[in-house]
């Protein structure tokens, strides 16, 4: 497999080649604003002149043309774990995906995705808990809350029996209210990612919570993701499916 990483003088850029190289993986290039490096960087799609196999966003979602112009030219996979993309952007990535193989997660952790499998029960059962969802990154991100946020979120949700009303932090006056989840956002330092989900009952708590350590695990898992969709048909996937190959 050999892969082009968009990015690749970034800080997700350099781990991912980090991790490829490790594990014999080839790099042909790069798509980045800053050149140099090891491998060839361009900094237009439209002057890659290199063969791959897959394609690699860790970048922003400036960069999503750049993004689908790489896939559908060499008409391979793409990796997609930008977050923060508009509606519009969103539909861009759906009108991808029935070309190629596109595999979208907020978060290419396999922990971080096995802890949102178990949300759903988790919410179903502790039926009137309070539910608090906390999020820890960097002081130089972008977005937030994270795109990792909003899919336990999402999860959680799957669990109800009713349509909560979410709460992004608070401010002054704010008694809770049946029904509320309040998803709130730490920046600062250099946190890798933290993510917790706090369910809140009369006299007891349980907190799932998942930290990352280093930029390593998801780096590994967006090169698992690369070599799963080798061969599949154009569609949209995501980690469910990842892990769901494992069992087969």
């Amino acid at each position: 497999m050999k892969i082009f990483i968009v990015g690749i003088n970034g800080k997700m850029g350099r781990a991912i080649a980090s991790a490829a190289e490790a594990e014999g993986i080839e790099i042909a290039g790069g798509l980045d604003m800053t050149p140099g490096g090891q491998y060839p960087v361009f900094t237009k799609a439209e002057d890659v002149t290199l063969d791959y196999d897959c394609v690699i966003d860790f970048s922003r979602p400036a960069t999503l043309d750049a993004v689908v112009s790489l896939a559908e030219k060499r008409g391979v996979p793409a990796v997609i774990a930008t977050t923060g993309y508009s509606e519009e952007q969103l539909a861009r990535i759906d009108a991808l995906s029935k070309k190629v193989p596109v595999f979208r997660s907020a978060n290419m952790s396999v922990g971080v995705n096995v802890v949102e499998s178990v949300l759903p029960v988790l919410a179903s059962a502790l039926s009137g808990f309070d539910i608090e969802i906390i999020e820890a990154h960097h002081n130089q991100k972008v977005d937030a809350p994270s795109g990792t946020a909003l899919q336990m979120l999402s999860a959680v949700k799957e669990g109800l029996d009713y349509e909560p009303d979410i709460v992004y932090g608070r401010q002054g006056e704010s008694k809770r209210r049946k029904g509320d989840i309040g998803v709130h956002a730490v920046r600062g330092g250099t946190i890798v990612g933290e993510h917790t989900v706090l369910f809140a009952g009369d006299d007891e708590m349980i907190e799932i919570k998942h930290t990352a350590l280093s930029r390593r695990i998801f780096a590994n898992g967006s090169l698992r993701a690369a070599a799963f969709l080798i061969g599949k048909a154009p569609g949209m996937y995501d980690m469910s499916d990842y892990l769901a190959s494992l069992k087969k």
